[in-house]
């Protein structure tokens, strides 16, 4: 990819369908007045003293339907002719592109129908309901979802609206792009979570026109990383077995257009790891009061992950914040294993009077929160009077949690992680 820290980037240096230019962005932002919100930028006092420059949060979390996707999404639709319109819309998605469809949709005067995967998240099957779109739950994954919406716009005639991979859509999400460069001018990196690539390239087209030395980094999560072999090899490239708690960032192949734009555009696309992610979502929930989902968490996954690569002032961008409560359960326990705040082992006791109350009193003295205690007290590896506990307990850091096992070891105890 080319080094964009030297060299202006022309208005558009691109061509054919990718050729979106700032005009463009400009006149999505003029369209959405009124409709999405320009979204507050937050300061992180945590992040900027990792970075060493000040950090702000773009919180698009806090958007119309929790998350960017309003904003591409009313641009399509209000690009459709009357003969479109009267053949309603249909998408395609487990979440966040469902929602911003059916607003969009909704605001319009536009009927919509989106097809989702029958294991989506309930509270975000009932949002799309509520938004005022047809909601039909068909497939296991988000490919057998979006191959039923694609039929049902055949059979119909409905338009599909794609989640990235269309101009209008590029050009409404490049509006968080000249956002940030109104609340934050002397910015000069911008951090954005990567799936298709939407986002990222229209944020791209609007700041290297305007500003060609702020760097446009882009994060994918390590588990679903299409973007790095796609640049390798100069084009879209599919990739299989996606593992990743990021839905919103999931994404097997780069859309076309999106692609060229971030090959042209973007200064770096990165990849963080599960449990940076988790430690992120935790970081924003705790220290930034933000509840913002996996995927809207990887920009601050990547400032976490290597502090020192970013150039400040940085803008990093909270694309989301919807996430099923179950799952953000589960995530900040990861996050809070990951940064050696939550332990996890097994041991045995002598099942007698009086044992559990000894350990637990081990415990007290370390100041280990113990969260939750389980009893197996039969098993082919106990003895016949031996109980094994497994704890669930809540520490104050790494440190904290080897001072609590040491503690344990040296009362006399044999540690074991759960299987």
């Amino acid at each position: 990819m080319p080094d964009h820290t030297s060299t202006p980037h022309p208005a558009s240096p691109l061509a054919g369908a990718a050729a979106l230019t700032v005009e463009d962005v400009r006149e999505a932002h003029k369209l959405l007045s009124g409709v999405a919100r320009a979204t507050v930028l937050e300061s992180s006092r945590y992040l900027s003293g990792l970075v060493g420059a000040p950090v702000h949060l773009k919180c698009e979390n806090l958007q119309r339907t929790g998350s960017f996707k309003i904003r591409g999404a009313y641009v399509r639709i209000a690009g459709l002719t009357a003969a479109e319109r009267a053949a309603g819309v249909v998408a395609a998605s487990a979440g966040n592109h469902a929602q911003g469809v059916a607003l969009a949709a909704s605001l319009l005067g536009v009927g919509s129908t989106v097809f989702m995967p029958v294991g989506a998240p309930l509270p975000k099957v009932a949002a799309t309901r509520d938004y005022g779109a047809e909601v039909r739950l068909h497939g296991q994954v988000v490919d057998e979802t979006l191959a039923a919406a694609q039929e049902y716009a055949r059979r119909t005639g409905a338009v599909f609206i794609h989640p990235f991979d269309h101009r209008d859509i590029i050009a409404g999400q490049g509006t968080v792009g000249l956002e940030i460069l109104e609340q934050c001018p002397e910015v000069r990196s911008i951090v954005v979570g990567v799936g298709g690539g939407g986002l990222a390239a229209g944020v791209a087209v609007a700041v290297k026109a305007l500003r060609p030395d702020v760097k446009v980094i882009g994060v994918q999560a390590a588990g679903a990383a299409c973007y790095p072999p796609s640049l390798a090899a100069g084009h879209p490239v599919a990739v299989e077995g996606l593992a990743t708690m990021a839905d919103g960032i999931k994404v097997g192949r780069p859309g076309d257009i999106p692609f060229r734009i971030v090959e042209a555009l973007v200064d770096e696309v990165r990849t963080v790891s599960e449990d940076a992610l988790a430690g992120a979502q935790l970081l924003c929930l705790e220290r930034a009061k933000l509840v913002v989902e996996p995927a809207g968490a990887s920009p601050v996954a990547a400032l976490l992950s290597d502090p020192g690569a970013f150039e400040g002032p940085v803008v990093a961008v909270l694309s989301g914040g919807n996430v099923d409560p179950l799952l953000m359960q589960r995530i900040l326990r990861h996050g809070m294993a990951a940064a050696g705040r939550y332990l996890s082992l097994r041991l045995r006791l002598t099942d007698r009077p009086g044992a559990l109350a000894t350990l637990l009193g081990v415990l007290s003295q370390a100041d280990a929160n113990v969260l939750d205690v389980g009893h197996v007290r039969t098993g082919p590896r106990l003895g016949l009077t031996e109980v094994e506990v497994e704890l669930q307990l809540e520490t104050s850091g790494p440190e904290h949690r080897a001072e609590v096992t040491a503690a344990l070891r040296d009362a006399g105890y044999t540690l074991s992680e759960p299987e």
